[in-house]
């Protein structure tokens, strides 16, 4: 992971706004990126997000909400096809920038299995190919299933898309499991990818950006004679879900993936040590250019298996594997403007509109400029000619304003201070970097982007109400709170939307059922909807796992605005939830707006409780565990990432609710206090053994 360098770092204060703001857009991002297809940013100026909220996440940990960015891979899948379920989390890799970069992440890992410094730690180095990745299911040989990864969670089915693609097997060569997930990734060659887009333009058709985004397009199409006539191709670069026994090095895996009759990345190498790594990866960097398909980087893997297995994965990626990506890459054009965007939580963020250029492959038209400190920092005026950087292919930015005579002469940028879509006052809390409008629900931008929000898929995933439909909705005021959505059956008498342009009775018919389906909702998804700040998929989860109800969640948040009370303090004694998204959650709650607005709502639906996932059958599984002490036979950070993929919550502190309390050796406070209360101590060796360890 790319460490922050020493710069000048926000406040505490102005951090959270900005992670929270940054995290929205990241979310935004990903819907259309990987739901749609249609990103509306370049892959650079998305990726500048990922490393400016990273940076400040590093530097603020304390503040980082339980739905992170970093915890999140894609965005669910979209419409329109097949879901599947991936066997195992299809999840992304970290990233380095430097060699010291590699250094720590090597170090991590020492750390991680407690090794000596000098132990050794083979590493198999493959290139990374910028492309979409997939997952193939074979039984007896026989391909049966194809994926894309989805949200890492859940893909679709394009099963009979890759069918048409002669680079991917149909039946495995030689001896074979009775079932194997193969995953890999689509790609297209520069050459294949601007033929395309000769064709596309012949045929008066959109253009693709980049070969991943024509990759993409092509893959996704609902008509597979379409992805068939397409040039696409596949690299095999890892298993699934498979026996453990197939291969014990990652060497043996890439061989047995050829055998089978796949293509692989290549070229690849065994690095034996942190030189051999910096050596191939400057190779690869001096290479770059003659590859026939974009390679961004180079990814490393440890070639033991067994120890992949141990080191296990943290938040969205593997511990055993990071993309080493390459140095930057810039170029020169013209900022062009700078307007205002309106987010859903009322924060206005500038963004910079370039003339559009070419860095690196990829066409770069916008730039996110963050905040008005940000513009003051950098100096940044409309008309100046700016330097636009991608390091390593994936971080845009703008670094800095190229000198001339009439830089001095334009005029400053001037922040609003009023929101562009609503006219209302936008104030900078104090202390703060971000400008929010305070309109509410009467701000178009807000108002709407709630309601969209509120029907996600991963919220109430009503079909039928997409984005165009929410904003015309609200334009003529049929829909403007969620409750107004589970009347419209009731209200169509007067509406008839069935008589709308582009709609129907069955149309309309196929609404009504889409949200009647939705009236019974899990409490998870029902607070994710809500819309709170700082509260993203993996904090809702970790909220309804702890209170189990609508009731006991919504009694015990308006209890948690007393700072000093017992509910606040449970609320941040779970795990990742600090005082930041504490001080979200409680202030949602304090509002009375927010209360009418749930409670209306309430009336219309109903929320289910907690029900722990039918695959959690550990004995661990919703039991809340503290670990103290050290132990001997594993790092602190394996035995809690062994806890949590058994079902189980880590706590940092025993109170009346814990159900065990590790004790490693020197054992302080926290084991006499869990004696105090009555809490069961297990000492390492009892921890191993339920562990399954």
């Amino acid at each position: 992971m790319k460490k922050a360098k020493a710069t000048a770092l926000p406040s505490p204060l102005e951090a959270r706004a900005e992670m929270a703001k940054l995290a929205e857009d990241i979310a935004y991002h990903d819907r259309l990126y990987h739901q749609q297809d249609a990103p509306k940013i370049s892959d650079a100026a998305y990726d500048a997000l990922r490393l400016r909220y990273r940076l400040l996440e590093e530097a603020f940990p304390q503040l980082a909400p339980a739905g992170s960015p970093e915890k999140r891979v894609g965005a669910a899948p979209a419409r329109g096809f097949k879901k599947v379920r991936h066997l195992q989390p299809m999840l992304s890799l970290d990233n380095a920038f430097s060699d010291e970069d590699i250094a720590d992440f090597l170090a991590r890992i020492r750390r991680f299995l407690k090794l000596a410094e000098d132990a050794p730690l083979p590493f198999v180095a493959e290139p990374k190919i910028d492309g979409v990745s997939a997952s193939l299911h074979y039984r007896d040989g026989a391909l049966v299933l194809g994926a894309t990864r989805g949200d890492g969670e859940e893909g679709e089915d394009i099963t009979a898309n890759l069918k048409t693609l002669a680079c991917i097997p149909k039946k495995l060569k030689g001896h074979v499991p009775g079932f194997v997930e193969i995953r890999g990734e689509i790609y297209m060659t520069q050459d294949d990818f601007f033929a395309l887009n000769r064709r596309q333009e012949e045929e008066g058709k959109p253009l693709f950006a980049n070969p991943r985004n024509g990759a993409a397009g092509s893959l996704r199409q609902l008509d597979p004679s379409i992805t068939a006539a397409r040039p696409l191709r596949f690299f095999a670069y890892a298993l699934g879900e498979a026996p453990e026994s197939l291969a014990e090095t990652q060497q043996e895996l890439r061989g047995l993936l050829k055998s089978w009759g796949f293509t692989l990345n290549e070229p690849s190498r065994l690095c034996h040590d942190e030189k051999d790594m910096r050596d191939f990866h400057a190779e690869m960097e001096e290479r770059r250019a003659d590859q026939s398909f974009d390679m961004d980087g180079v990814v490393f893997k440890l070639n033991d298996l067994a120890l992949q297995r141990r080191l296990g994965f943290v938040s969205r990626s593997p511990r055993w594997a990071i993309a080493h990506k390459f140095s930057a890459i810039k170029a020169e054009t013209t900022l062009k403007n700078i307007i205002i965007q309106v987010g859903r939580t009322g924060a206005l963020t500038p963004v910079a509109e370039l003339e559009p250029v070419n860095v690196g492959g990829v066409m770069v038209a916008r730039a996110s400029l963050h905040n008005e400190d940000e513009i003051a920092r950098k100096g940044v005026r409309v008309g100046d000619r700016v330097i636009v950087q991608r390091a390593g292919d994936v971080i845009p930015q703008i670094t800095g304003v190229k000198d001339d005579a009439a830089h001095a002469r334009r005029a400053k940028f001037v922040f609003p201070d009023t929101c562009p879509e609503c006219g209302s006052l936008a104030i900078r809390e104090e202390g703060g970097a971000i400008r929010r409008c305070t309109g509410g629900l009467i701000c178009p931008a807000q108002a709407v982007e709630r309601l969209i929000h509120f029907v996600s898929r991963p919220a109430f995933d009503i079909e039928g109400l997409g984005d165009k439909t929410i904003r015309e909705f609200w334009q003529e005021k049929i829909i403007r709170t969620p409750a107004d959505i589970f009347r419209l059956k009731r209200r169509n008498a007067g509406l008839c939307l069935e008589k709308r342009e582009g709609w129907g009775e069955k149309s309309a018919q196929n609404l009504f059922d889409a949200i009647d389906a939705r009236r019974t909702i899990s409490l998870d998804r029902f607070i994710y909807a809500l819309g709170i700040r700082q509260v993203g998929e993996a904090t809702a989860k970790l909220l309804a796992k702890n209170y189990g109800s609508w009731q006991r969640f919504a009694k015990d948040m308006q209890a948690a605005g007393d700072k000093d009370g017992s509910a606040r303090a449970q609320l941040v004694n779970i795990g990742n939830i600090g005082a930041s998204t504490a001080d979200d959650i409680a202030g949602f709650f304090a509002e009375k707006h927010n209360r009418q607005i749930t409670g209306d709502l309430l009336e219309e639906m109903t929320v289910e409780d907690w029900k722990e996932p039918a695959a959690a059958s550990s004995p661990l599984s919703g039991k809340t565990i503290v670990f103290t002490g050290t132990l001997a036979r594993m790092s602190r950070n394996e035995a809690k990432a062994r806890a949590e993929s058994l079902g189980a919550s880590v706590a940092g502190s025993v109170s009346s609710k814990t159900d065990f309390v590790v004790a490693g050796e020197d054992a302080g406070g926290k084991a006499k206090k869990a004696a105090g209360l009555g809490v069961k101590i297990l000492s390492e060796e009892e921890w191993l053994k339920l562990a399954g360890s």
